[in-house]
């Protein structure tokens, strides 16, 4: 199919976040109800853009979205990316350019509870998103993102790099896997680079490491399950605390999401890969090492013990290789595990405050954009 590949647009750093780019530049966004979708969808009004969204309908209690977007400008729908012809009909009505795939069932636990909606949400919901760009002649950029767990997971001392094999042990992670080679099956067939002035489509894909921050009250999450023993003076029950894994604020890996984004829709082809975002070597620590640490900005009698129950399967070991990010994309790390957790502390005190949520979030991002690297 015929496509208009969109004006020649001049070239800017690849490192650099391109307000004149992302002002007015219209961009369709799934999962923006979810805790990295609603940072992300926040930042893009920050700089500009005109936002569609379309997710599930947020979690019912506090929910990010709620707090940092119940008046603004956002197009928001609420609708399935299981329904294949309701996600085409509304990346059309869009006229987005740009493309950012967040929407996904992300959690390890549940799915071992229910593997089909895990797959049939990761996987074929993927599926139905890039169909839905093969029939929209308007996009050009389109970055899916899926996790540093779909990597074939051999407990490794060192990092994944994007090369490594696809797998995973337990149906989320396998989900991420089986979606990276989707993606990658529709760029060979669909969207390749060599014929890029043809279809007019650069698509990429990221795997972040475990992200934190600020509004995530998600289940069989480390630290949302941490913050909220800790407010309610109980001691927080750990799962597996020697397990290590690449923790890093939210922030960090949209910010890689945002630069991938701009870069395919000024340079094409050349960033049509897969990327890694994860934090520095130092920031991949213990499970255990977290929850001492948050306990001790949380202060009081915040502590933590060992649920000595049994649980399902989860790696014992992950770590990323995000050298390519760093040499080609010029990505780097701002805020350190450090940095990181006191943000985190930091906004939820203000949240349980009765603080103005959107307010305090758009200067946390503000302060992210001015920190130099690793701060």
């Amino acid at each position: 199919m015929g496509r208009r590949p969109g004006a020649v647009e001049d070239m800017v750093n690849p490192a650099v976040l391109d307000r004149a780019f992302w002002q007015g530049r219209k961009v369709f966004l799934t999962g923006h109800t979810g805790f990295k979708g609603g940072w992300l969808a926040l930042w893009l009004r920050h700089l500009g853009a005109e936002v569609t969204g379309y997710a599930l309908a947020p979690a019912e209690g506090p929910n990010l979205f709620e707090l940092l977007h119940h008046d603004q400008p956002l197009r928001s729908l609420i609708a399935d990316i299981r329904d294949g012809a309701a996600l085409r009909q509304a990346l059309q009505d869009s006229e987005a350019e740009v493309v950012l795939h967040l929407a996904a069932q992300p959690l390890v636990r549940r799915s071992y509870q229910d593997p089909v909606e895990t797959y049939s949400t990761n996987v074929m919901g993927s599926v139905n998103l890039l169909e839905a760009v093969r029939a929209c002649p308007r996009v050009r950029s389109a970055v899916v993102v899926t996790s540093d767990k779909c990597y074939e997971n051999n407990e490794w001392a060192w990092g994944y790099r994007e090369s490594d094999a696809m797998g995973g042990h337990d149906p989320y992670s396998n989900s991420k896997g089986c979606t990276e080679l989707v993606a990658a099956a529709y760029r060979s067939s669909f969207f390749h680079p060599a014929a890029h002035g043809r279809h007019g489509v650069a698509l990429a894909t990221a795997r972040a490491g475990n992200v934190i921050g600020g509004g995530d009250w998600a289940a069989d999450r480390l630290v949302p399950d941490l913050l909220r023993a800790f407010a309610a003076g109980q001691p927080a029950l750990i799962r597996n605390p020697s397990a290590v894994r690449p923790w890093q604020h939210v922030l960090e890996p949209l910010h890689g999401y945002l630069l991938l984004a701009q870069n395919l829709a000024l340079q094409g082809p050349r960033w049509g890969q897969a990327w890694n975002f994860g934090p520095a070597d130092t920031d991949t620590q213990t499970v255990g090492a977290i929850a001492d640490q948050l306990a001790g900005l949380w202060g009081g009698p915040a502590r933590w013990t060992t649920d000595g129950q049994d649980h399902p399967h989860e790696a014992h070991w992950l770590k990323l290789d995000c050298s390519k990010a760093r040499q080609e994309l010029g990505w780097l790390p701002r805020w350190n595990l450090e940095r990181a957790l006191r943000e985190i502390i930091a906004w939820h005190q203000a949240a349980a405050a009765g603080a103005d949520m959107r307010s305090f979030s758009l200067q946390q991002i503000q302060q992210y954009e001015t920190t130099t690297h690793h701060a």
